[in-house]
C-alpha cells in the first residue's frame, strides 16, 4: 500500500471514528497509537497486541479497523468478549458508527439460530461471543470451523482471561487457539486488555501467536490515568467503614460503583446506604439479567448515586463520567484492582478512587484461593473415572465419584480439554487416552504468584509511597512515577470520622442477627450410580422446614464474628453469651414472622416441642452448649442427639460437591431408639440445632432421620451458614 493509500485509509479511519464518538463537527481524530494498531490490522493485515490503561480507546479501534475492513470486503469481525455488560455497551457503540453488531450469549439463546442465519447472510459486521460458547459442542463443532473461515477480524477483548497468571483466569479462551489455528492466512488478529504485567503480556501473546518470532505488533502504554485520585482510609471495624459510606457518599462526585468481595455483603450495604437515604441498587452474581440491565441504565443515566457491585460489574462497563469507586474491602490482587478503578474517570477530569480495607479481606481471599487447579491425584481420578465410563458423563454423573465441587470440577475439565486429555460433546466429558502431563511446577507458581498479589495488597494499603506509581510498578509500567495526586502524594481529601447516628444505625445492621436457611429439595444427581437409591425430589414429608442461621461467614457483620468460631483451627468451648443471645433473638423473630410457629397463621406449624443437637467431632462442647442453653431459655426438653453410627464415627466426611457428600452421609448417622422415641412422642416439631451449616446436607440427612423417626417437624438452626 502506497503513501498515498495510507493517507486516504487514515482519512476514513477519522470518519468513522467521528460517527463513533457522534462528534458532528467531524474534528474528531485517531491517536497516533490507535491508528498505528488499526494501520497495522486494515492495511498489513497482521496480528496485534494492544496492552493499553482503560479509556485509552482500544473499541475504537476494533470498530474503526472492522469498517473499513467490512468496506473493502472482508467478512464480519467476531469479537470474543467476556461479559454481558461489555456486550450491551458494544452494540450500541457500533450503531452509531454504523455497525450491524448481533450477539451470542447466555442471555439470548432464543435468538442464536436467528443471529447465525444473519452472519450466514452477511447481514453482520460484528458478532460479540462469549467464550463459553466456544466450548459449547454444537457451537464449536458447527458454527466455529464456518465463522473462522468467514471472519475478517478476529477481537479477543480482555485478553488477560487467556492466561492463568491473569486475575481472571478463564479457560473457555483457550479455546481460541483452535479458531486462530483455522482461520485463512491474512485474517487480522487484535488482542486487547488494559491489566497485564509483563508476564501476562508475555502469555497471552505466545498463546495467541502475537509474540516475538511472529510480524506481530505489540503497542503497550503507560498505564497512569491522570483523572483518579487514589486513597485509602483505614477504618476500625465494619461498622465504621458502613458508617463512612453513609456520611460521605453524597460528598462523592458525580455517580459510581462501591465493590464489595462477596455477594452477601452487596446486598448488606445496599440495604443499608437505603435505610440511610441514598438512592443505589445492588449488582451481583445472584442479580436477575434484566435487574442489571436496569441497574446499569440507572447508572449510566445517574438515577442512581452507586450500584453496589461484586465483580460481576468488572470488566466491559462504560460509563466515561463514572465520578468515583469505593472498594469495601481489598481485592487480592493489584491488577484486578487497578482493572475496577479503571471504570472511573474515563471521560472527566477528576474521580475519586478510595479503598476500606477489612480484617475479613483474608479469609475471602483463602476462599477463592481454594478453587484452584487440583492436586494432581484428583486430577488422575476424574481421567480413571472418564477412561473407565462407556459414554460420555455430564458433570452430575462425574460427581459421585470425584470429591471436587462442580465448579472447580467444570473448571479443571476445560483446561483438560485444551491440553487434549479429555473432550466436551453431547451428553458430557470423555477421556481421549492422549498422554497428559500435570505442570505441578507451574500450578505451584501461580499459586506463588497468588500470595505475592494479596501481600502486594497488603502493602498498597499500608503504604507512604505514591499509590499510582505503586500500582503501576506492579503492572511493569516502565514509565511509572510519582502522581501528586494521590492521599500520600498531595494529603488525605476525605476524614476517617464518621457521626455517631451513622456509626449505631450501621452496628444496628450489621448487629441484626437471623438468615434464612432453605432446606434442601432434590436429591444430587448420579446418586444411584453409587448404590445409593435416592433420586429425585425429597418427599415432603422427608423435608425440613425452611430453618434459620445467626448469620453468613460471608456477611461483613456477624461473619467477622462467625468464622473464627467455625475455623477447622478453632478451639472448641462453649457458645459465648453474646451469641446465645442474637440466636434467642433469632427464635423469637423466627417465630412471629412469616411461617413462623407463633405468626398466628392459619397454616403455622406448632411451637417446637424439644430439642435435638447433631453430633459433632469437631466442636462438640460448642454445639451441646447451644442445644442445652436454647432448651433451658425456650423452656423445651432436650430430648438427645442424632449420632455417628459406630463404624462411621473415624470416617471422612468430603466438604466437595453434593453427590460426594450425601454419598458419605447416606449411612453416617443414626437416630438412637431414646431419641426416636422422645420425637416420636414430642407434640410438635423439633429444633434441630447444629453450629455450621455448609452444603445443608449434614441437615437435609438428620432431618429426614427425624422425620422417619416419627418427628412431628424438624426446624433447623445453627449459627453460621457459608452463604
Amino acid at each position: 500500500m502506497t503513501n498515498a493509500d495510507r493517507a486516504e485509509l487514515r482519512a476514513a479511519a477519522d470518519s468513522v471514528l467521528a460517527r463513533l464518538v457522534s462528534d458532528s463537527t467531524g474534528t474528531a481524530r485517531l491517536r497516533e497509537d490507535q491508528w498505528r494498531a488499526i494501520e497495522a490490522l486494515v492495511a498489513d493485515r497482521r496480528r496485534a497486541l494492544v496492552v493499553q490503561r482503560t479509556g485509552w480507546g482500544k473499541s475504537a479501534v476494533y470498530f474503526v479497523a472492522t469498517s473499513l475492513l467490512r468496506a473493502r470486503g472482508s467478512g464480519p469481525t467476531v469479537i470474543v468478549s467476556p461479559l454481558l455488560a461489555l456486550m450491551r455497551n458494544q452494540v450500541e457503540a457500533a450503531a452509531r458508527a454504523g455497525i450491524r453488531a448481533r450477539t451470542i450469549n447466555s442471555s439470548n439463546t432464543e435468538e442464536w439460530e436467528t443471529v447465525q442465519a444473519e452472519v450466514a447472510a452477511g447481514e453482520v459486521d460484528v458478532l460479540l461471543v462469549s467464550p463459553e460458547r466456544l466450548n459449547n459442542p454444537d457451537f464449536r463443532d458447527q458454527v466455529l470451523p464456518s465463522l473462522a473461515a468467514a471472519t475478517g477480524l478476529l477481537v479477543v477483548d480482555e485478553a488477560h482471561c487467556i492466561s492463568d497468571w491473569g486475575h481472571d483466569f478463564r479457560p473457555d479462551y483457550r479455546r481460541l487457539r483452535t479458531m486462530l489455528a483455522d482461520l485463512p492466512p491474512g485474517v487480522p488478529v487484535l488482542a486487547t486488555t488494559a491489566t497485564a504485567n509483563a508476564r501476562v503480556t508475555a502469555d497471552v501473546a505466545e498463546q495467541l501467536g502475537t509474540g516475538a518470532g511472529t510480524d506481530a505488533l505489540v503497542l503497550r502504554g503507560p498505564l497512569d490515568r491522570e483523572s483518579l485520585s487514589l486513597g485509602v482510609l483505614q477504618l476500625p471495624d465494619a461498622a465504621h467503614r458502613l458508617a463512612w459510606l453513609a456520611d460521605h457518599l453524597g460528598e462523592l462526585p458525580g455517580s459510581g460503583i462501591i465493590y464489595t468481595l462477596t455477594v452477601a455483603a452487596a446486598e448488606e450495604v445496599t440495604a443499608y446506604l437505603r435505610q440511610c437515604g441514598h438512592v443505589v441498587a445492588s449488582y451481583t452474581g445472584r442479580t436477575e439479567n434484566a435487574d442489571r440491565q436496569q441497574a446499569e441504565d440507572d447508572l449510566i443515566a445517574n438515577r442512581v448515586k452507586a450500584l453496589v457491585a461484586t465483580s460481576a460489574l468488572g470488566m466491559g462497563f462504560d460509563k466515561p463520567d463514572l465520578g468515583f469507586v469505593v472498594h469495601l474491602g481489598s481485592p487480592s490482587s493489584p491488577i484486578a484492582y487497578y482493572q475496577q478503578v479503571g471504570r472511573a474517570g474515563r471521560g472527566v477530569e477528576h474521580a475519586e478512587v478510595l479503598l476500606l480495607p477489612g480484617r475479613e479481606d483474608e479469609a475471602i481471599w483463602k476462599y477463592f484461593a481454594s478453587v484452584a487447579f487440583p492436586p494432581e491425584e484428583m486430577v488422575r481420578r476424574t481421567l480413571d473415572v472418564l477412561a473407565a465410563a462407556d459414554r460420555p458423563l455430564s458433570l452430575p454423573a462425574l460427581e459421585p465419584l470425584v470429591e471436587l465441587r462442580r465448579t472447580r470440577l467444570e473448571t479443571m475439565l476445560k483446561v483438560l480439554d485444551v491440553d487434549g486429555a479429555v473432550h466436551r460433546v453431547k451428553g458430557g466429558w470423555t477421556a481421549t487416552g492422549r498422554p497428559w502431563t500435570y505442570d505441578a511446577e507451574r500450578y505451584a507458581w501461580v499459586a506463588r504468584q497468588r500470595e505475592a498479589e494479596q501481600q502486594a495488597m497488603r502493602d498498597y494499603a499500608r503504604s507512604t509511597d505514591c499509590r499510582m506509581e505503586f500500582l503501576r510498578l506492579r503492572l511493569d509500567d516502565e514509565q511509572a512515577a510519582p502522581c501528586g495526586r494521590c492521599d500520600n502524594c498531595a494529603g488525605a481529601r476525605f476524614s476517617d470520622k464518621v457521626s455517631a447516628a451513622a456509626l449505631d444505625a450501621a452496628r444496628g445492621e450489621l448487629g441484626r442477627p437471623g438468615t434464612d436457611l432453605e432446606p434442601r429439595k432434590m436429591w444430587p444427581t448420579g446418586l444411584t450410580a453409587v448404590g445409593i437409591g435416592l433420586k429425585g425430589r425429597i418427599p415432603e414429608g422427608e423435608q425440613s422446614f425452611t430453618g434459620r442461621a445467626l448469620g453468613r461467614l460471608s456477611d461483613i457483620g456477624w461473619g467477622n464474628r462467625l468464622r473464627p468460631m467455625v475455623d477447622a483451627r478453632a478451639a472448641d468451648a462453649p457458645v459465648p453469651d453474646d451469641m446465645l443471645g442474637a440466636v434467642v433473638t433469632v427464635l423469637s423473630d423466627w417465630a412471629k414472622g412469616p411461617g413462623g410457629w407463633a405468626s398466628g397463621a392459619a397454616d403455622a406449624p406448632a411451637r417446637p416441642a424439644g430439642v435435638v443437637t447433631v453430633a459433632s467431632r469437631a466442636r462438640p462442647v460448642l454445639v451441646g452448649s447451644l442445644g442445652s442453653r436454647i432448651a433451658d431459655v425456650g423452656r423445651m426438653p432436650l430430648l438427645g442427639s442424632v449420632e455417628y453410627a459406630p463404624e462411621q464415627s473415624d470416617r471422612h466426611f468430603p466438604r466437595t460437591n453434593s453427590a460426594q457428600r450425601v454419598r458419605a452421609l447416606h449411612e453416617a448417622f443414626v437416630v438412637p431408639e431414646p431419641l426416636a422415641e422422645a420425637v416420636a412422642q414430642a407434640d410438635g416439631p423439633v429444633l434441630l440445632v447444629d453450629d455450621y451449616a455448609d452444603s445443608g446436607w449434614t441437615l437435609a440427612v438428620a432431618s429426614r432421620l427425624l422425620l422417619r423417626a416419627g418427628a412431628k417437624g424438624v426446624f433447623p438452626l445453627v449459627l453460621a451458614v457459608q452463604s
